[in-house]
């Protein structure tokens, strides 16, 4: 499945768009869209890529496959503030999934006590967004903490398909594949 453009609304169409790293970077989420925007700011979308394979890669050394992106970064924004995703793993092997990336990097944490502030955001930031401008959470089956809009409590693999705004809207989201293990 591939896109070439966004959405009327700005967001992709609705689907899991299976990309390596380098498909990624070479995609209109790093390129832009082909009406060109002036402020679109592909270095910057460049470095959190960059950043986002360094972590992505720690979550392949260990064993996860099933990881996603979303947020801004997927959008049709032009400097979106970082990458927020979710992988999939196995609730009986987290605690040892999670000690062998603490051995990685020690940003492989979400103590909410050490979430700190960052200039202009309401909203404390993990470690790891502070090291790599990207926040990836582990998904276990467990509810994300994002409500629809009925007021229900969602998991991550249904609140990072749908937009946050009324009326939701459907969209779609990438699927980060290692390079190599192409397209299953």
């Amino acid at each position: 499945m591939k896109f070439s453009t966004f959405t009327r609304d700005g967001v992709l169409p609705p689907g899991d768009y299976p990309l390596t790293i380098s498909e990624l970077r070479r995609s209109l989420l790093v390129k832009g869209p082909r009406k060109e925007i002036v402020s679109w700011d592909r270095e910057w979308r460049l470095f959190l890529v960059d950043n986002l394979e360094v972590l992505a890669g720690h979550l392949w050394s260990v064993g996860i496959t099933d990881l996603y992106i979303n947020g801004s970064f997927v959008e049709n924004k032009a400097h979106p503030n970082d990458i927020d995703g979710y992988f999939i793993c196995d609730l009986l092997s987290w605690r040892n999934v999670q000690s062998e990336l603490l051995l990685v990097d020690d940003c492989w944490t979400w103590d909410s006590s050490l979430r700190r502030p960052y200039r202009g955001l309401p909203k404390k930031q993990l470690p790891m967004w502070h090291k790599y401008r990207v926040e990836l959470y582990p998904h276990f089956g467990q509810l994300a903490g994002i409500r629809d809009e009925f007021g229900n409590d969602q998991q991550f693999p249904a609140a990072f398909r749908k937009t946050r705004g009324a009326p939701p809207i459907q969209k779609g989201i990438v699927k980060l594949l290692k390079e190599g293990g192409r397209k299953r």
